[in-house]
């Protein structure tokens, strides 16, 4: 994998239309003739690891990004909206994929652009809707998750709090006491039945349920504060988004807010020189930090600050349905993030019977791609009306190519041989001989041998 030629052309040119300059001039930047920038551009030679990293202390930026920065998420991105049901009666292959790639990225582009801000009424029988929560998804995965201003002004706000108490929890109370006169108080889950935070202005009160635990507590309680001392930034990210949709906006006042609220809880450079020092061990960064394994796994998406970037984390939870109730891809941009559905063969879907065991495991995709994954599974809080506590496994990668400096991955071995191959879900997986395959993949054509029968029950015309 680390041998991978790189033919990224697009990106290229986009990053030097970008700085208004021509190939004569970038040519120049980087000690090469005019002739092989162009054959770069046109996806005829290669990036060299030299010119990647003259590229990026050119322009700033990290090089990964010339990896991941293809139109849709790549062939797995486009392949993925190609098997849509209104494409069911096209047969298009790898190959004419890859060709559209490297030939026309701004056309690719331009399609991935329309199919996925199509409305609903474009489709006979559908009535428009809307859905708030994927438009802040969009506008999360516009910023790679990462927002510098809140992240910059909750550095500070925590570094103020560590002079009044180390107990994070303790200062937040005090400053919401003595500068906005506000009480937190603690109250019986019976005074407070199916909630777990309410803001009384009129008692002057944060109510907490006693079903919260103390990383909850600290949460819900920097939550209060980035609402009050973060609103004026949080209200500017909110107006830049555009949203035509109220609930969008509080969908993503909230989210913005929650964000604070984690960055409060877990300093950027502070976090990430932990994450760097124990080689991102989850159980000791959870207690340096106070916080739940959850709240640490989403704040290592969002470590993308320039000069002092992470590892691009992408995070994804789901129920024991397969249901996705939170995805972030960060700077992975990795497509297991964005299907629509998901492989059985990846370890998310084994760990709710073996809560709070941390699984490891590597991927590889039909892209080749290796991903380098961890799964474990939680609980939420409280009980519904039935008694029943809520399951949830969380689910965390990044690329393979980062894996070897982790401490999970200590011992294992890294390599393609070692990978378990699987796919982005069965409509757009083309893995033949797969014993756990339920459908078939859509835009392939079906094979019928009466005389023999597979691991499966479908067979298709492979690319």
């Amino acid at each position: 994998m680390t041998d991978r030629k790189l033919f990224v052309g697009a990106a290229i040119r986009r990053l030097r239309r970008g700085a208004n300059m021509t190939q004569v001039a970038l040519a120049d930047a980087l000690d090469i003739s005019p002739s092989y920038l162009n054959l770069i551009e046109r996806n005829q030679r290669p990036l060299s690891a030299r010119l990647m990293l003259l590229l990026a202390d050119r322009f700033d930026f990290d090089p990964r990004q010339l990896v991941a920065d293809e139109p849709g998420g790549g062939l797995a991105g486009i392949r993925r909206r190609l098997a849509d049901p209104m494409f069911d009666d096209l047969t298009i292959d790898k190959s004419e994929l890859e060709e559209w790639l490297t030939a026309s990225p701004n056309t690719a582009a331009a399609f991935v652009r329309l199919f996925d801000n199509r409305p609903a009424s474009q489709f006979p029988g559908e009535q428009e809707m809307v859905d708030p929560i994927e438009f802040v998804r969009r506008e999360i995965d516009r910023w790679q998750n990462h927002f510098a201003d809140l992240d910059s002004m909750a550095e500070t706000l925590a570094d103020e709090l560590r002079l009044i108490s180390a107990d994070l929890y303790g200062a937040i109370g005090e400053r919401l006491r003595s500068k906005h006169q506000l009480m937190i108080r603690v109250l019986p889950e019976t005074v407070l039945p199916g909630t777990l935070r309410r803001l009384d202005l009129h008692a002057r009160q944060l109510q907490l349920s006693e079903t919260l635990d103390p990383a909850s507590r600290t949460f819900q309680a920097a939550l209060l504060l980035a609402e009050i001392e973060a609103r004026a930034e949080i209200d500017g990210l909110v107006s830049g988004a555009h949203f035509k949709d109220d609930a969008a906006r509080s969908f993503y006042r909230r989210y913005l807010s929650s964000y604070f609220a984690a960055a409060l809880m877990m300093p950027y450079a502070r976090f990430l020189r932990s994450c760097e020092q124990t080689g991102y061990q989850f159980k000791v960064i959870e207690r340096r930090f106070g916080a739940s394994f959850e709240q640490v796994a989403h704040r290592l998406t969002t470590l993308q600050r320039v000069g002092a970037r992470g590892l691009p984390f992408f995070m994804i939870r789901i129920d024991r349905s397969g249901l996705v109730s939170k995805r972030f891809s960060g700077a992975s941009h990795s497509p297991m993030v964005e299907s629509a559905d998901r492989c059985s063969f990846w370890n998310i879907h084994r760990v709710f019977d073996r809560p709070f065991e941390l699984d490891t495991q590597l991927v590889e995709l039909e892209d080749n791609s290796m991903w380098f994954t961890f799964s474990r599974a939680i609980q939420g809080i409280g009980t519904g009306l039935a008694g029943e506590t809520s399951e949830f496994a969380v689910g965390l990668g990044l690329s393979a190519d980062h894996g070897a400096s982790l401490y999970h991955a200590r011992g294992q071995d890294i390599s393609p041989d070692n990978a378990v191959p699987i796919g982005l879900g069965c409509p757009v997986c083309t893995r033949d001989q797969c014993p756990q395959r339920s459908m078939p993949p859509k835009n392939r054509t079906l094979k019928f041998d009466e005389r023999e029968t597979g691991l499966t029950a479908y067979k298709f015309v492979r690319d």
